[in-house]
């Protein structure tokens, strides 16, 4: 995506003493990012208030982070919101979770707009509410048309359930006649995966400084980057983000391969 120097400059000004625009490549900036959103729970509990008030926090920080994504001209940015395990929560905060993201998305729409942001999701959606449903084919119809960043956001989501589905289409696909086994390589598996026609995360977050992949895009981080910070979800910010970046410009990318000297 095209960068607007203008509004990004604008948007990273009074920086912290370390860390500043200046500390990354506008060029080298990775086409997807992905962050898993932890912490909000112990964010809240940490200040003695309910779980369900780090999630209402947590949206602050979604909001920037997508307006960050695109000032930095990222080409798609997914977030993890919801997995498949996420359902063991008690049931008034599952309750709070999908109503919040029914809430979110309306109140965000103008936003996607402004910014030209297109809209995806990963995950089984059918078991959601009737009423989260609707508000997410709203979403996805009101930006069908939008050529700018793809925001995606994996719901009811689990990495060994996608995989389990691609292999399940594919195998009748196989049975039908449609396909030979020997059709079968890395390109017609990725299709059949939420996040056909992506590219690969170069770049994933993990905030509260869990150092797992729960479950979360086991074929597509495959070669991505890691970084984890301390920083609960809802405190992370432009900056935060912008660390991210800086330490991601700073790594060898090798692919299994090796750096020529």
């Amino acid at each position: 995506m095209l960068i607007d120097e203008e509004k990004l400059r604008a948007y990273y000004s009074q920086a912290p003493e370390d860390i500043s625009l200046t500390d990354v490549d506008l060029a080298r900036i990775p086409r997807h990012v992905s962050i898993i959103m932890d912490g909000n729970g112990r964010w809240a509990q940490a200040r003695g208030l309910d779980r369900s008030e780090g999630h209402v926090a947590g949206v602050d920080s979604l909001r920037e982070a997508v307006t960050t994504s695109v000032r930095l001209g990222v080409d798609v940015f997914s977030v993890y919101a919801f997995s498949t395990e996420n359902w063991r929560r008690p049931q008034h905060e599952v309750d709070l979770l999908m109503h919040l993201f029914a809430t979110t998305l309306l109140n965000e729409l103008p936003l996607f707009h402004q910014e030209n942001v297109k809209l995806r999701f990963f995950g089984d959606l059918v078991a959601l509410p009737e009423e989260t449903r609707d508000v997410f084919q709203e979403g996805l119809d009101e930006t069908a048309d939008h050529t700018g960043m793809t925001f995606a956001l994996a719901v009811n989501y689990g990495s060994r359930a996608e995989i389990t589905k691609a292999a399940r289409e594919i195998a009748e696909l196989v049975v039908s006649g449609d396909l030979t086994p020997e059709d079968v390589d890395e390109g017609v598996f990725a299709d059949h995966l939420y996040t056909a026609g992506l590219p690969d995360p170069e770049l994933l977050i993990r905030t509260s400084g869990e150092q797992r992949l729960s479950n979360y895009l086991l074929w597509q981080l495959a070669y991505t980057e890691f970084f984890v910070t301390d920083t609960y979800w809802p405190d992370f910010t432009r900056w935060d983000y912008l660390r991210a970046i800086r330490d991601f410009q700073g790594r060898h990318r090798r692919f299994g391969g090796v750096v020529s000297k």
